[in-house]
């Protein structure tokens, strides 16, 4: 059984009357990628900022990797976020940026150098050390390279491929496949579409107003909803005529 590196206890989030997450508790098990999905509004993007640090939670608590770090300041916690957009610095080189957080943290330079070498080379940009940031296209995989190089418990990425056209998306998707099958860092990913929950997920958190409708593996939310709203999510072919048993029980969803 894998350890849970996070752990999420009745954590509820108000913004004065609206409650944009309600009672969610929830584990995240070290090494897996889990995927909250879900449409606009439905509450996954403010959990991925209490799990940062960027929001707090107005009741509950937040465990990662055995520490309790509910209202600790996101540069106490040891995970990274990579954001959709506006998160590279265009007055650095290409080694530079990804070295900027390492220095930070006053890492000795030859370890720098090391670990900065090592990360361009597993996202395949270490002939790119010396570039600048607009002479090349690989900006989502500099992202992620910087994000790495810290060495995070959990690695959170905020709809990272949102602004991508098609053809690049669908790279991006493999690549990020093989960065976490070679560094088995904990992946918890953002985005509301489910092609991308499919291909990349170990689990997919499928949330709507600020509840989880159904945690599964992809394969198994598909062929088996537990919920209407799970099944109209993942199309109408997985609705089915139904009817309510003696006993209480329902029926009517699955891909049958």
């Amino acid at each position: 059984m894998a350890q849970d590196i996070v752990q999420l206890k009745n954590v509820t989030k108000k913004f004065g009357h609206f409650t944009a997450l309600d009672s969610i508790n929830l584990n995240v098990r070290k090494g897996e990628i889990l995927t909250l999905l879900g449409p606009s509004g439905c509450g996954k993007t403010t959990l991925m900022r209490i799990l940062a640090g960027f929001e707090d939670a107005t009741s509950g608590a937040v465990h990662i990797n055995g520490r309790e770090v509910t209202g600790v300041i996101p540069e106490k916690r040891n995970v990274n976020m990579v954001f959709q957009r506006y998160a590279l610095f265009p007055h650095l080189d290409v080694y530079d940026d990804v070295a900027f957080g390492l220095r930070l943290k006053k890492v000795r330079a030859d370890e720098i150098d090391w670990r900065v070498k090592r990360m361009l080379e597993l996202v395949q940009l270490s002939g790119h050390a010396s570039r600048w940031i607009h002479e090349l296209s690989g900006g989502q995989s500099q992202r992620v390279a910087r994000a790495l190089v810290n060495e995070p418990d959990v690695l959170l990425l905020d709809e990272p491929l949102a602004a991508l056209d098609l053809k690049i998306r669908h790279h991006m998707l493999r690549e990020l496949k093989r960065i976490h099958q070679e560094t088995g860092t904990t992946f918890t990913y953002v985005t509301h579409d489910q092609d991308e929950a499919m291909v990349l997920s170990d689990r997919v958190v499928l949330m709507n107003h600020g509840t989880i409708e159904q945690l599964a593996a992809p394969e198994a939310m598909y062929a088996a909803p537990e919920t209407l709203f799970c099944a109209q999510f993942f199309g109408e072919t997985n609705i089915r005529a139904g009817a309510r048993g003696n006993a209480g029980s329902r029926s009517g969803f699955g891909s049958g």
